[in-house]
């Protein structure tokens, strides 16, 4: 059973403190929702997780071991920044296997360069790479954008069963997601 534990994070972007004394854990089988006004420190906060911005202050742990392999960490992680890299010339079976693009509701589509799918589309693109990575922790940042009714509620089933899977989820986003015993952590 896999543990994440942020305590007491602080965390500069350029020459700002965003971040100042933030603490999180999320256990396998859980997911940490991260809320707040724009600029308030959600996507910081992720990239700091991920091993991605540095802390000022802190510590990351995993398992209760501090987390100073960030190559090691990386290994864990899926990571859904708010710019989804999706690579236009590619198709979307490129980017993603049929099983995962099943997953997303986008098999038809598999053959298509992704420079033709439509920004939700793209979006679920993304996710279905996330749903390949087979990685324990998932960091989204902003996971539902441009994504219809029926799609967050597919988002919400596949976030259900990784979780159920023993996998854990930290999301930032300002779309009620539903969910069963979700954190909520307010920046």
């Amino acid at each position: 059973m896999h543990l994440l534990t942020a305590e007491k994070l602080s965390i500069f972007r350029g020459e700002r403190l965003v971040l100042n004394g933030i603490s999180l854990k999320v256990a396998a089988g859980g997911m940490v929702v991260l809320r707040g006004a724009n600029g308030a420190g959600k996507s910081t906060l992720l990239r700091a997780l991920a091993g991605l911005t540095p802390l000022a202050a802190g510590g990351l742990y995993w398992d209760g071991m501090p987390v100073t392999d960030f190559c090691a960490h990386a290994a864990r992680v899926a990571w859904l920044g708010h710019l989804n890299a999706v690579k236009p010339a590619l198709t979307a079976a490129e980017h993603a296997p049929m099983a995962a693009l099943a997953a997303v509701g986008l098999e038809r589509f598999a053959d298509l360069p992704a420079r033709m799918l439509s920004a939700g589309q793209k979006q679920r693109l993304a996710l279905a790479r996330v749903v390949a990575s087979g990685r324990v922790l998932w960091l989204l940042d902003e996971p539902t954008t441009g994504l219809d009714a029926a799609s967050v509620a597919r988002f919400s089933g596949l976030c259900a069963a990784h979780r159920a899977a023993g996998g854990m989820i930290v999301a930032s986003t300002h779309t009620p997601l539903e969910a069963a015993d979700v954190r909520e952590l307010i920046l």
